[in-house]
């Protein structure tokens, strides 16, 4: 049975099922009357919500279906069945009750007024598939003016993981983050937040690549405000020219781009003991097989039919299940890093073709959301 087929037979992935049986002898306390005792409560103490009701255990997943997946701006009724995957796994993974839900509306500012409408329903807000550089701004000015944790999975998630599966990885062919030269494909959401994470965690040398070529200081065309800072912060030399020009004698390439635009002479052109990890979905960068050829030691993907799989969901499951347990408003770098060594941390002896947990592995949740105590 194939995904459409399994779609319309089952009518979406989540339900909505009661804690407790209803009864006669309990409707009055489930309900009216009774629930009149609860909702005074909250009313002269709102933080009594997060004890009272879903708030204590809810994340909302929200999308405007303006970067779903590989697609692209399909719309947010086209972006609905990914809302409701995440709710899934939230559920699956993490124990975390999450609610998909989809705005006709692409404007940042009504984005964000909906979602600050939203937030006395909720204990957390997961941003989802909203193109760059507009989920920047909405992130930013959400985590400002919002009491609850905001976290936009496509920049976070994916970092997180890129940093889990790096560690691993530079044990494995015994380099040090740095001095190695990182080359990342790729300067949207998630290009922008690896950066970032990884110079935090101590890299020195990072060169971003767009659609345009090498992003360097004062390029003429071409960059947005995201880009300017990534400008500001990489690329140590001011080197110039395209992916391939980067490549020379980089120890790491990173995709979060586009399909099918390296071969093996690309990666041959990198130091010995290459990492790559090529996670355009569902076709990456370059093809596992074909990196190899071109000499890469570790090859990553963000694909289940190959090993090393990098996926987001090693993260966001223990992400909000660690901030909603120790009442987080915020969720840092700090928290970022932790959570990417936590994960790190369960393979024990790494190798080239286990850098870091599978995807559905029970304990990942719980070692990320003990980062999160107080």
């Amino acid at each position: 049975m194939n995904s459409i087929e399994l779609s319309k037979k089952i009518g979406g992935k989540i339900e909505v099922n009661s804690k407790i049986k209803l009864s006669k002898d309990n409707l009055a306390v489930l309900y009216t009357p009774g629930v009149a005792d609860v909702c005074n409560a909250i009313a002269k103490n709102k933080k009594l919500s997060f004890e009272y009701t879903i708030r204590k255990n809810s994340v909302a997943v929200i999308s405007d279906g303006s970067a779903v997946l590989g697609l692209g701006n399909i719309g947010p009724e086209a972006g609905l069945p990914v809302m409701e995957g995440k709710a899934l796994l939230f559920k699956e993974l993490g124990g975390v009750d999450a609610f998909p839900i989809v705005l006709a509306t692409q404007d940042t500012e009504e984005i964000i007024k909906t979602i600050k409408f939203l937030e006395p329903t909720f204990g957390g807000i997961n941003i989802e598939d909203i193109s760059a550089p507009r989920c920047f701004e909405i992130e930013e000015r959400l985590k400002r003016e919002l009491s609850i944790p905001v976290f936009h999975d496509d920049q976070h998630g994916t970092a997180i993981i890129v940093l889990a599966g790096l560690i691993n990885s530079l044990k494995v062919v015994k380099k040090d983050i740095k001095k190695v030269k990182i080359v990342i494909s790729g300067a949207g959401a998630a290009g922008v937040a690896i950066t970032k994470l990884l110079i935090r965690y101590g890299a020195k040398n990072i060169v971003v690549v767009d659609s345009r070529g090498i992003i360097f200081k004062n390029r003429d065309g071409g960059l947005n405000s995201s880009k300017m800072e990534i400008s500001s912060i990489t690329n140590r030399y001011n080197i110039q020219g395209t992916i391939e020009h980067a490549l020379e004698g980089a120890d790491v390439f990173i995709g979060v781009s586009a399909p099918n635009i390296l071969n093996s002479v690309h990666i041959s052109k990198m130091n010995a003991d290459a990492i790559v990890f090529s996670m355009s979905n569902p076709v990456p960068e370059i093809m596992p097989e074909e990196a190899k050829k071109g000499g890469a030691k570790i090859v990553a993907t963000g694909r289940s039919d190959y090993a090393n799989q990098l996926n987001n969901v090693l993260v966001f499951p223990g992400v909000f299940r660690g901030a909603l347990d120790n009442g987080i408003k915020k969720i840092t770098y700090a928290h970022k890093l932790a959570a990417a060594c936590a994960i790190a941390d369960l393979i024990k002896k790494p190798t080239v073709d286990m850098i870091v947990p599978e995807a559905l592995d029970p304990r990942v949740a719980k070692a990320v959301a003990t980062v999160f105590k107080k």
